[in-house]
């Protein structure tokens, strides 16, 4: 058994007498487990650490990786929406596989379990992992951002009862901004995936709200703000503009406005 706080506490040294391989193994399971006192606790600290000092090699965390991408696939929720974690802090160390993209683009929109927090399962989070990793992917060189921006649009007119109550709009809206700031989008693929979102504002009719269509508008507003004011990727940073901040500004303006066109 391995004491998780243990490692914590000595600065995340490798315990003695463990296999670095099987203590991975291990960490992989952990980021899975359906109590949330594990899945969310030291371990996650553990391989967060691990992998941002390299303590894991680049090998294996491919491999990490990998399961990870497979993962999207998992019966179980919480295995699912970890694993966005994951990707997430390989991704960022600079690990990168474009078959994890395919396999975030295929679970991230049709994911139907959008859940926040569960009295027994704990954070879930579905739709803000996901966002991160969008985030993410969406500033890497090997990433087409319009293809985040699409995935994101798929995301947010997506059926589901599930009003998100957890913050989730805040976190999808900054990921889009995110990948709004790669200079290398063309005006008209910076603003070309609020197409569909347009279209859907445009037939709704003057019943009761969809929780998609709440969802879609909470996350445009976060959006408005941050291509006002500009994305600042740090606390006290200096603030990153979107690319083609005016026109793309003028073009989510118009999108919102449809929702009170009568």
């Amino acid at each position: 058994m391995i004491n998780w706080p243990a490692i914590e506490e000595a600065d995340y040294a490798v315990p003695d007498g463990h296999d670095l391989e099987a203590v991975v193994r291990a960490l992989s399971r952990a980021l899975a487990d359906p109590d949330p006192e594990v899945r969310d606790g030291a371990p996650y600290g553990v391989l967060s650490t691990w992998i941002e000092r390299g303590v894991i090699a680049a090998p294996r965390r491919h491999a990490l990786g990998d399961e990870m991408a497979a993962r999207f696939g998992d019966p179980e929720i919480q295995a699912r929406t970890f694993a966005p974690l994951v990707l997430d802090m390989l991704v960022t160390k600079g690990d990168f596989d474009p078959a994890w993209v395919d396999a975030f683009a295929s679970w991230y929109p049709a994911e139907t379990d959008l859940r926040g927090y569960d009295e027994e399962l704990g954070w879930l989070h579905a739709v803000a992992h996901g966002a991160d990793l969008l985030g993410t992917f969406g500033l890497r060189p090997e990433v087409a951002p319009a293809r985040m921006l699409a995935v994101a649009a798929e995301r947010l007119l997506a059926p589901t009862p599930c009003v998100w109550e957890q913050l989730e709009d805040d976190r999808l809206a900054t990921a889009i901004a995110r990948t709004l700031t790669r200079q290398d989008l063309t005006e008209e693929q910076a603003t070309s995936w609020l197409e569909p979102i347009a279209a859907e504002l445009r037939t709704r009719g003057r019943g009761p709200t969809p929780a998609r269509v709440s969802n879609c508008l909470r996350t445009l507003r976060m959006l408005y703000v941050l291509t006002e004011r500009g994305l600042r990727p740090a606390r006290g940073a200096a603030p990153v503009p979107l690319a083609h901040r005016a026109v793309f500004k003028e073009r989510l303006g118009s999108v919102l406005d449809l929702m009170y066109a009568r």
